[in-house]
């Protein structure tokens, strides 16, 4: 299919905001840190200056950069970055192997929802929701997650939990946490073939939810995740 310009274009501001956004998130430019200016950048870029300024943009919306008018644009400071936006998650685990510390406190962002996600959605969750999470489990078990269909359905099994809690704060982080999900398991699968089968964690934490059952979908929940950092943490010995 022939690309337009427009999408040209939206895909050399993703390209420029991938280059520089990785730079700041492997330290290579520092919070408080001026960045070059936009005539510098777009000549060390190789791109045009409206370009550049888009791919700012775009880093601004994601907490990395700020810019005033006549100071420059700067880093921003780490505890305004959006750890769980895709395309942060993306540019982390892409740039190479990521921090230990951010790693846990991945985790530990998963024990805290999803559990109790978990629970809402066997209170909440109605008989469509129910299907499509059987639908996502099945793909899971046909394809595994060693490869990209089996992680996409991984992705939305977890997606589809948060959405069926009937919570519209919680739903927010929906795409966030099965991003952190996806790359996770990306991580750990990254010699080709997974660690171990997480499947029946998974099928545990279904049936509680389709039997509306909240403390063992808590429970069930809570038992996957913590396994999964286990399997993280084994990487490492």
């Amino acid at each position: 299919m022939r690309r337009t310009p427009a999408r040209q274009s939206l895909r050399l501001h993703g390209s420029i905001a991938q280059e520089i956004g990785t730079a700041i998130l492997t330290g290579r430019y520092e919070p408080n840190e001026l960045l070059p200016n936009e005539v510098t950048f777009s000549e060390q870029l190789q791109v045009s200056r409206t370009a550049y300024r888009e791919a700012v943009r775009i880093l601004a919306a994601k907490g990395l950069v700020h810019s005033r008018p006549k100071a420059g644009t700067r880093v921003s400071p780490r505890n305004t970055w959006h750890f769980l936006d895709p395309d942060v998650l993306r540019w982390i685990f892409e740039s190479g192997a990521p921090d230990p510390t951010f790693l846990r406190e991945l985790f530990e962002l998963r024990q805290i929802v999803e559990p109790a996600a978990a629970a809402l959605a066997a209170e909440r969750r109605t008989p469509e929701q129910i299907a499509e999470l059987r639908r996502a489990l099945e793909g899971m078990e046909r394809h595994g997650l060693a490869v990209e269909e089996g992680r996409n359905a991984d992705r939305l099994f977890h997606e589809l939990i948060l959405g069926a809690t009937g919570n519209e704060a919680l739903g927010t982080l929906a795409s966030g946490i099965a991003s952190a999900v996806r790359w996770t398991t990306i991580f750990k699968a990254r010699d080709g073939q997974m660690p171990r089968d997480p499947l029946p964690e998974h099928l545990a934490v279904f049936l509680a939810i389709e039997k509306g059952d909240p403390e063992l979908a808590r429970s069930t929940m809570a038992e996957l995740v913590g396994l999964a950092l286990n399997d993280i943490s084994a990487l490492g010995d």
